[in-house]
């Protein structure tokens, strides 16, 4: 087996190596998706977000009011308190997720995406006790991938991703600056990294480089399901 994190800004273009790797045979998990379905209505997360950031951030359909919790946690300078939330419980559900996907196939590679693997081990670093045990990264990730892009690339992705949803050109820009101030930058997660794909928008560049990671990843997959090392 192997638990893979794979990473990067706002706008990298982690979703489609997530897709390509899908389609190359890895299992495959979206920490948005885990966090989307544990702020839901019924869900302890939802209900702690809504003890701590009030009434005001819940929706007249009893439903997290998105748009104005981003705000809160953006703009009102409480990102920290959201993500003291919401990281745990999404590592806890990933733990769970991949203990079933190993248990079915011990050789499997298991992808977590998430375009803040080092912003919550940095997280849970500073925020003390109640977080320590989600401060050691290498733990809970044998390997970690680095989708990379220049920041440009970054924002006018994302841009014309929510922009689609009625958000004005000028404010998705705005968002999107402000969501990567709070991200570590790509300079700093290279060295940490054991794979990094750089993605400059062009499909044809970026498959090759994709293949090439899967089939190391499957070599090593194979070598730990022996209890050899991965060295």
């Amino acid at each position: 087996m192997l638990r893979v994190g794979l990473t990067g800004g706002l706008g990298s273009g982690k979703s489609t190596v997530a897709r390509m790797l899908r389609e190359l045979g890895a299992e495959v998990i979206e920490s948005d998706e885990l966090g989307r379905a544990l702020m839901e209505p019924g869900h302890p997360t939802y209900d702690e977000i809504v003890r701590v950031f009030g009434s005001e951030v819940v929706g007249a359909d009893g439903r997290l009011n998105r748009p104005r919790l981003a705000d809160l946690a953006f703009k009102a300078n409480r990102v920290k308190e959201l993500n003291a939330i919401i990281h745990p419980a999404v590592i806890e559900a990933q733990s769970e997720w991949m203990k079933q996907i190993f248990a079915r196939d011990p050789a499997a590679v298991a992808v977590v995406v998430s375009a803040l693997i080092f912003e919550v081990e940095r997280d849970a670093r500073d925020g003390g006790a109640a977080t320590a045990v989600y401060s050691d990264l290498r733990k809970r990730i044998d390997r970690i991938v680095l989708v990379t892009a220049s920041e440009e690339d970054k924002v006018a992705r994302y841009v014309a991703r929510v922009c689609t949803c009625g958000m004005g050109m000028e404010k998705a820009e705005a968002d999107a600056r402000s969501r990567l101030g709070h991200q570590i930058t790509d300079a700093d997660k290279i060295g940490r990294s054991d794979y990094v794909i750089e993605n400059m928008g062009d499909i044809d560049s970026l498959r090759p480089q994709v293949e090439k990671l899967w089939s190391r990843l499957k070599e090593e997959s194979s070598l730990n399901s022996t209890g050899k090392s991965l060295e």
